[in-house]
């Protein structure tokens, strides 16, 4: 988070430190039931320019453009169409260090993207120890995705407690999310939209 702070200082000054806002990602991989667990960080430097406001991410010092985001583009979108009364100008930095916007979990993180891009536009902060999981659908629904027993395993790890989920996903043909949760000591709770979680 150290790392990822000062990278952000560097391509994005804010205009304070509560500027930033720390984004939980949680993604799986394929033949490892431990999961991965990411925090990104978002900065937005509320200047008066560019107008609309940009969004870029930082991967290894090159910066994106936002028709190379995926689902973090998308999410962002919604986020600016969802906060109307906000003055959207200035650049909005986003940077991680595993998400990849082409690879094939990147859509499960775009429920919890728009989730992190209302609350900074809103000044808001993310509730600390709860995490997301979920694609992004039309109209600010939350679609399934998969994975999700590997994801909650590396919630776990890094201490949190709570992890949001798509509705319908908590019992499947493929886990039982309610005796994961009971095993792991965690919550895990439905969520049908972008507003609700």
């Amino acid at each position: 988070s150290l790392l990822l702070m000062m990278i952000l200082s560097e391509v994005c000054p804010p205009s304070h430190a509560s500027d930033y806002l720390e984004l939980p990602i949680l993604a799986a991989i394929r033949n490892n039931d431990l999961g991965v667990f990411e925090l990104m960080l978002m900065g937005w430097d509320r200047k008066a320019d560019p107008n609309p406001v940009q969004l870029q991410w930082v991967l290894g010092g090159v910066r994106y453009g936002k028709s190379h985001l995926g689902s973090m583009s998308q999410a962002f979108d919604y986020a600016v169409e969802r906060t109307p009364s906000i003055s959207h100008t200035g650049t909005v930095t986003v940077v991680g260090v595993t998400y990849r916007p082409t690879g094939s979990d990147g859509p499960s993180a775009g429920a919890a993207m728009a989730v992190g891009f209302i609350a900074m536009f809103k000044g808001d902060r993310i509730q600390r120890g709860t995490a997301l999981t979920g694609t992004i659908e039309p109209g600010g629904r939350i679609g399934w995705v998969g994975g999700i027993p590997d994801k909650i395993r590396a919630a776990k790890r890094e201490g949190y407690h709570t992890v949001l989920v798509p509705r319908g996903q908590v019992n499947t043909t493929q886990w039982n999310l309610i005796e994961l949760a009971f095993q792991l000591n965690v919550s895990v709770k439905e969520v049908d939209t972008i507003d609700e979680a």
